[in-house]
């Protein structure tokens, strides 16, 4: 095997990988080792390139950023199982009630609180669907635009801070979590207005759709319901601004303010009498899977990367990508044409760790801002979340509608809202000014940050030494190279 060749063939091993189903974590580790047996078998690299593995899987253990994930997810999940949700949704129905569309603005809105608060979306699209979707059916609404503003609100827990995808995003690109919260506020926001449009719009083409709640429905009037908006939206929005203002204005970073925000949901849940020894041992456990499934596949993606540096892979995404006609507008439109398919099949997690650390550096190298094109990945990824037929909030929905919602229903009710995420994208990429207009451009750099590990193996290699043949084949070009990369990689 030519060490040209190395590089795709094991990016292509990869994808078939995860195609026949295998975990991603494994894949990414099975298919590293291999083919760094292969290379150290065919003297294309040294064996010492593997001893670079003990310090990275290290340099996971201690990425502070990564904490934020558990304290974040530990937080929506109490949230979402003491019962706010339910109450938000009340409250908020009863007020937006007598409009037409008003459960429907009622669940945008919800939506968009719980995505602040929880950063979950299974939570927020099951939450919302268990409530709202049999009272939205009780009174007339059209099925598919009922089960379609749920799964897209739900969505918005992608988008707005604090989106577990924007940490991670953060971390591969080696970015401040600070500056992509920041930049994706807005783009969350102008989502949000997009589906008020869009229900707007349905409301005054076929009314009967969103007809308004009647009067005997709306129970609470006057000073009982402004009373009862205070007592319910007074909670999430002062944790939000715990943990979103003390990060925005720099008092905490985002693992600090998770940290707040988790403590924050457990006196929330204290106060309102819900916090149970039950619903405790539930939200820790599914925090510690899912903090688990990270980390193996975090660990599983460095026995990867260490490979396909070694073999060139970056060079050959690199030469694959920026030879692409049109320039940066070209790599984005190609690069999210991608990644749109592969969301088909692919989770947000197995993008984010597979492809965005080889995107990267060739988006740095054309001049793209990394906040922005992290921005421009969320939005993409989350129309993962509502793809016909393999999206997951389609099959949290399924899971907690009523008999009569069939999965047709949720499919084409889905449609127009994908629509709406994807002309989003390309308003992204024509108006960068939309995410970059509040950034600081603050730029965190790790020793396990793959764009710092890529800068330093592109460097100029040191002068050959006298009587050194200048004719080098490839088996000890690679072994040259991975070695390199080894000193790199471990700090020698």
């Amino acid at each position: 095997m030519s060490f040209e060749m190395m590089a795709p063939i094991m990016f292509g091993t990869l994808i078939v990988f995860l195609l026949i189903g295998y975990p991603v974590a494994f894949s990414l580790a099975a298919v590293g080792m291999l083919f760094s047996w292969i290379g150290i078998h065919y003297d294309l690299l040294r064996p010492e390139l593997l001893q670079a593995l003990p310090r990275q899987v290290f340099d996971i253990m201690r990425n502070d950023t990564l904490l934020a994930i558990p304290f974040f997810t530990f937080m929506g999940l109490i949230l979402e199982r003491s019962g706010m949700a339910e109450d938000m949704l009340d409250t908020i129905g009863q007020l937006f009630g007598r409009l037409r569309g008003g459960l429907a603005y009622a669940v945008i809105f919800v939506g968009a609180l719980l995505a602040a608060t929880t950063g979950v979306v299974a939570a927020s699209v099951i939450s919302m669907g268990l409530i709202s979707l049999p009272i939205m059916l009780r009174y007339g609404y059209n099925k598919q635009l009922a089960t379609g503003v749920i799964a897209a609100s739900g969505t918005l827990a992608q988008i707005i801070p604090p989106s577990l995808v924007l940490i991670v995003l953060a971390d591969q690109m080696g970015t401040s979590v600070g500056d992509m919260y920041a930049g994706a506020m807005v783009p969350g926001l102008l989502l949000c207005g997009f589906y008020v449009l869009y229900v707007l719009l349905v409301t005054l083409v076929r009314p009967h759709w969103a007809p308004a709640l009647p009067p005997e429905a709306r129970t609470l009037r006057g000073l009982a319901l402004l009373r009862r908006v205070v007592f319910v939206m007074i909670p999430p929005l002062l944790l939000i601004f715990l943990v979103l203002g003390t990060i925005f204005l720099g008092i905490a970073t985002p693992t600090e303010g998770g940290a707040m925000g988790a403590v924050g949901a457990l006196i929330l849940a204290l106060i309102n009498r819900r916090l149970r020894l039950d619903l405790l041992r539930q939200a820790m456990e599914s925090t510690l899977k899912l903090s688990t499934f990270v980390v193996f596949i975090l660990i599983g993606a460095r026995v990867f990367r260490i490979a396909f540096l070694g073999v060139d892979g970056d060079k050959w995404v690199e030469h694959l990508l920026t030879s692409l006609p049109g320039g940066a507008t070209g790599f984005l439109i190609v690069v999210n044409l991608l990644v749109f398919f592969l969301a088909f099949f692919l989770d947000f997690f197995e993008i984010a760790f597979i492809l965005v650390p080889l995107l990267a550096p060739v988006a740095q190298s054309l001049g793209i801002d990394l906040v922005w094109f992290g921005v421009i990945l969320a939005v993409n990824m989350q129309t993962s979340f509502i793809h016909p037929p393999f999206g997951f909030a389609l099959f949290y929905l399924r899971s907690v509608a009523p008999k009569g919602i069939r999965s047709s229903d949720i499919y084409w009710g889905a449609v127009p809202f994908l629509v709406i995420q994807v002309l989003m994208v390309g308003l992204l990429i024509a108006m960068p000014g939309i995410v970059t207009h509040f950034l600081t451009h603050e730029t965190v750099t790790t020793e396990d940050n793959a764009a710092a590990i890529l800068e330093q193996f592109q460097a100029p290699a040191a002068p050959e030494a006298s009587g050194t043949s200048p004719d080098s084949s490839p088996a000890s070009s690679g072994s040259d190279e991975s070695s390199d990369l080894l000193k790199q990689m471990t700090g020698g």
